[in-house]
């Protein structure tokens, strides 16, 4: 079904109005689309009151069940969960990671044509080729070439790897993102696509989100930088507007403490 592939907003040709929410504001869950599945993620109609408390990890066997087990002659293999992310660069050590989004955050795609499109993707869907139209927030460019020099930089979308790794091939000619995550490494949770910094395998403390729906880190609101959802406004300034920003969060040792003085708390 196509639903399964492309999830869309369904405000994805409609540009924000004037006075939209800034980033330092939450903003709500959007609806799906059921023809539009490949960018984005699934939400609830209604966002969540309150952060859902993230699933604890599987604790070890105790030493009385190990201690059973091999009495009883079972096998206790005791190996931990593969981390989404590979170990740490050498160029990258001592860097903070920092999750960057791809949807309504560094561009905005639609099927519909867009006579301006900075890419043209095509895409096949159940054995038919169709064409993704790809429009660049301004100051993308430089914001990527500045946060590759500052962070540790991962790409993580809930977009299908058919539809975005192409148009990150296109957009990140540099190599900027390390690590490239879809869909498939979210946590579907209550009706969306939760990216679970924890499996990311690196320490919170030196780890942040930017992504447009607060929908997407409830398990870790308070790693999160929020941006601006952005459509098609050429005047729009967001990203680089948040590049003073990053740069005093690339020297902090917590990131939890640096973004609590950085919002006025």
């Amino acid at each position: 079904m196509e639903s399964s592939v492309i999830t869309q907003v369904q405000k994805e040709d409609v540009s924000p109005k004037a006075g939209q929410v800034s980033r330092s504001s939450l903003k709500q869950p959007r609806s799906c689309s059921i023809f539009k599945a490949l960018f984005c993620c699934l939400r609830a109609q209604d966002a969540p009151k309150a952060p859902p408390t993230p699933p604890p990890p599987l604790q070890p066997p105790s030493q009385q069940a190990l201690l059973e087990a091999q009495q009883n002659g079972t096998v206790v293999k005791l190996e931990p969960e593969p981390s989404l992310l590979p170990e740490v660069d050498a160029e990258d050590q001592g860097k903070i990671c920092v999750v960057i989004d791809l949807d309504e955050t560094l561009v905005h795609s639609s099927f519909k044509p867009i006579s301006n499109a900075d890419f043209i993707v095509p895409v096949e869907i159940e054995g038919t080729t169709h064409q993704v139209y790809v429009l660049k927030r301004p100051f993308v460019d430089e914001f990527l070439q500045r946060m590759g020099e500052l962070f540790e930089c991962v790409l993580f979308t809930a977009s299908l790897s058919k539809y975005a790794d192409p148009v990150t091939d296109l957009l990140d000619q540099c190599g900027v993102f390390r690590t490239r995550l879809f869909r498939e490494s979210c946590v579907f949770h209550q009706g969306c696509y939760v990216k679970d910094l924890s499996l990311l395998g690196r320490d919170l403390h030196k780890t942040l989100i930017l992504d447009n729906s607060p929908a997407s880190y409830i398990f870790h609101p308070d790693n999160a930088v929020p941006v601006a959802s952005w459509f098609d406004d050429v005047d729009d300034a967001e990203l680089l507007n948040l590049l003073p920003v990053f740069e005093e969060l690339s020297r902090a040792d917590d990131v939890y403490t640096r973004l609590d003085q950085l919002r006025g708390h």
